[in-house]
């Protein structure tokens, strides 16, 4: 790939991810709001624009990273994406325990809160999964992840597609749209790499990974 091409392909990869947090900066909604509450929120898109970069990670879309180095920083980006969704939550938390209580508990009238909390115990779970990988079969923790992966990404689109809060509407929508089809792109491609492999290859690479 040309010097040029892997230049614009980072370059239009800052550009989608910082747009929109600029964008959120310079929303009036966060006049009337306070520190705790707009960082809770700002940790919320971030972990959002996180999102997008696991699946371009783990595919080899990125130009200039090896699979050795891709990997290395998926799995760091998955800590960040954790530590994001703390802190969201957490500060969602200070400002109104009682609203978050709910939220956990899905007794929250709001619908975007319950495909929200449902993304984030997903990706716990992701967390909890990966730190027992070298305890687990290559296929259950291949399934596992893709299922969780799945979850994650759709809660995640629905949860900020449903607010209506700091994030500017477009270029939340292409973002969110960014996420999800990278997704999907991956999750189809992985099936259908397993799909052509004959059977008895399927078994022989299960072993070798277990």
């Amino acid at each position: 790939m040309p010097p040029s091409r892997d230049v614009s392909i980072w370059v239009m990869l800052a550009a989608v991810i910082i747009v929109p947090l600029l964008l959120a900066a310079a929303s009036p909604l966060l006049q009337w709001r306070g520190p705790v509450y707009i960082a809770a929120g700002f940790a919320g898109i971030l972990g959002l624009a996180l999102m997008l970069m696991q699946p371009l990670l783990i595919s080899g879309w990125l130009p200039g990273l090896s699979a050795y180095r891709a990997r290395r920083i998926h799995r760091w980006i998955g800590g960040l994406l954790v530590g994001a969704i703390v802190l969201h939550v957490g500060g969602l938390w200070i400002v109104s325990p009682p609203d978050v209580v709910d939220v956990l508990l899905f007794r929250s009238p709001t619908p975007f809160s319950v495909w929200g909390v449902t993304a984030m115990w997903a990706v716990f779970a992701t967390a909890v999964l990966s730190l027992l990988r070298r305890r687990l079969r290559a296929r259950i923790w291949r399934n596992g992840h893709m299922a969780l992966a799945s979850v994650i990404v759709v809660g995640t689109v629905v949860h900020a597609v449903l607010i209506e809060g700091a994030m500017e509407t477009v270029s939340k929508v292409a973002l969110c749209s960014l996420v999800l089809l990278a997704a999907v792109k991956v999750i189809f491609d992985a099936y259908q790499r397993q799909m052509r492999r004959p059977p008895a290859r399927r078994q022989l690479d299960n072993r070798n990974q277990e």
